[in-house]
């Protein structure tokens, strides 16, 4: 089904906003219940629908669901078998890979459909399957359909230095060498929030692990791993797409119960370039009523750039949210997506909203800002692009509809309900609304 979302924007946005789990920690968590035949709990996961998704794959691997209310889900991998994992369920995430590493190790064997996800530009798996190759597995990549079978007659340490900092990659390696035997070193490892979630889990279930929030690890293999009882971290990307909305709409806004410590770059790039007047109270992050929103030059009143970068650069999926406050800002700014090179293709769409950016190639665009924003037809092309979308939506006058809102739908949970409960005029709808 298609949805829509229904905008009228200008509304003030005030109150009190509880983010999710970090979609982002919960998918790779998911995956590590895997390693045991132990039943193991997560508290605080988000009801997304690439967490369906993927509870979706795992059942149809012989994982049990043995509770599922609430945030709470409780798993059990008692009897998984190594059958071919769905390819039209892996078509629906980008975190079907995920499977790859648990699966390795714990069962030797795995045969991996291509993965889907966002069509954000080229997403390449090679880090992922050169990580195995160093823990001892062979791959075989079917040259006609792409499907990828892994297999080891035992995987064995490795001190391996990953080609690119990929969190995937540094997921599946981790969760493939807590069942190996030996010392593994993994260099180059991406060291986000969320991959320090999954270690502190890992640790939790037996795995002796050190280096954890550095780029190099150390996984010391055990024989078996224990279940338990693990919560997920709030959405750092959530917090900052509400902080976002809070600085394009006018209303103090309240996000509640975040970690300070995940968000120092994500609040130097919005306080210091963008001028978003915020500040912490206690655990809450608190968006100011009274926005004066200013790009910051650089020396010599040269023209300012945002990009992106792994830990603890600023997140990639930000970016959008990022673009869209600074064509409410005064001022022009650089922003420059190194990542993929089809994400910024959403920024026509805000063109015809009002926005005066150039798109100087796939990768970096000019914000020269403030513009006016104007209500008008949209499609959402993927998660975030369809974040930037509903934030323009709501600091434009007028009515805006956006189509394949389940994209959204895909990485924020209750979007619309959290935005009403803001004060904001959106409507949800299975018809396809007209606008005048």
């Amino acid at each position: 089904m298609n949805d829509y979302f229904v905008i009228n924007g200008g509304k003030p946005l005030c109150g009190e906003v509880r983010v999710a789990g970090n979609k982002n920690a919960a998918l790779p968590m998911l995956a590590a219940t895997l390693l045991t035949d132990q039943p193991v709990t997560l508290h605080n996961v988000p009801r997304i629908g690439d967490v369906a998704a993927m509870l979706e794959l795992m059942q149809d691997l012989g994982v049990r669901v043995l509770a599922n209310g609430g945030s709470s889900i409780t798993l059990q991998a008692e009897n998984v078998g190594t059958r071919r994992l769905s390819p039209e369920l892996c078509r629906q995430i980008r975190a079907s890979i995920l499977l790859a590493g648990p699966m390795l190790g714990r069962l030797g064997q795995v045969e991996l459909p291509p993965p889907g996800g966002d069509v954000i530009g080229r997403r390449r798996i090679d880090t992922h399957l050169l990580a195995f190759e160093e823990l001892g597995a062979r791959v075989e990549v079917n040259p006609s359909d792409h499907q990828i079978v892994i297999r080891s007659n035992g995987l064995r340490a490795a001190d391996m230095l990953l080609d690119e900092a990929s969190v995937t990659a540094t997921e599946n390696a981790l969760m493939a060498a807590a069942l190996t035997p030996g010392r593994t070193y993994i260099r180059n490892a991406a060291s986000e929030p969320h991959v320090q979630d999954l270690c502190r889990m890992l640790t939790g279930m037996g795995a002796v692990i050190s280096g954890i929030g550095s780029n190099t690890l150390c996984i010391e293999g055990v024989k078996t791993l224990r279940g338990g009882e693990f919560r997920v971290g709030p959405d750092l990307l959530e917090v900052g797409s509400f902080l976002g909305l809070g600085a394009v709409t006018t209303g103090e806004m309240r996000i509640k119960d975040v970690n300070r410590d995940d968000l120092r770059m994500v609040l130097h790039v919005f306080r210091e370039r963008l001028g978003v007047n915020c500040w912490f109270d206690q655990d809450d992050l608190v968006v100011g009523e009274k926005q004066d929103l200013r790009v910051a030059m650089d020396v010599g009143e040269a023209v300012p750039k945002i990009d992106d970068g792994p830990w603890p650069h600023f997140p990639a999926d930000l970016l959008s949210v990022a673009l869209v406050v600074a064509t409410q800002a005064q001022g022009t700014v650089l922003i420059h997506e190194k990542m993929f090179e089809s994400r910024l293709f959403y920024v026509d769409k805000l063109i015809t909203m009002g926005a005066r950016i150039i798109l100087c190639d796939p990768h970096r665009a000019v914000i020269v800002g403030p513009s006016q924003l104007y209500g008008q037809a949209l499609t959402s092309p993927d998660i975030r692009a369809g974040m930037a979308l509903v934030m323009a939506a709501l600091a434009a006058d007028g009515t805006s509809t956006i189509a394949n809102v389940n994209q959204i739908d895909r990485g924020y949970e209750r979007l619309s309900e959290k935005l009403s409960a803001l004060g904001a005029d959106i409507v949800r709808t299975g018809d396809a609304p007209a606008i005048d």
